[in-house]
């Protein structure tokens, strides 16, 4: 149990790394919030959606690193995972490719899967009393038990 409870714990922490830094570094540091607008705008989606996807993927990653509302972070970063996904079908499976390939993005779905199903980890705020008592955190099953 110990070792699943660490896996959970890295699995967690890993993908709220990756969030964080495509959401500040990426999309903030290196295109800039404008550039990554531009940039969304020129594939058809309208300029809120580039502020959703920072937003999302800045705090989701923060979320995540810190074990806060861990299914929920999960859950909510699938739509931009996905949406990453599709945008880079089309540029073959491996990264390196020219547009990037679709094996990283498609990585982080089923490590945001495996967050959302699995949970926390034994090192989060989501198990601190506090937390447990707000009723977020827990899986309904949990709260029947409760």
């Amino acid at each position: 149990m110990l070792n699943q409870a660490f896996g959970m714990t890295i699995t967690r922490i890993a993908l709220g790394i990756v969030l964080f830094a495509h959401g500040y570094i990426l999309k903030v540091e290196t295109f800039t919030i404008g550039g990554t607008v531009g940039f969304f705008e020129s594939i058809g989606l309208p300029a809120i959606a580039a502020y959703l996807v920072i937003g999302g993927e800045i705090l989701g990653g923060i979320a995540l690193i810190l074990g806060a509302f861990t299914r929920l972070a999960a859950w909510l970063s699938l739509p931009i995972l996905l949406g990453a996904t599709w945008m880079h079908l089309g540029n073959n499976w491996v990264f390196s490719a020219e547009g990037g390939g679709w094996e990283f993005p498609i990585l982080l779905v089923a490590l945001a899967l495996a967050v959302g199903f699995g949970g926390a980890g034994k090192y989060a705020i989501d198990n601190l009393d506090w937390m447990k008592n707000l009723n977020l955190t827990q899986s309904t099953a949990q709260q029947a038990t409760a």
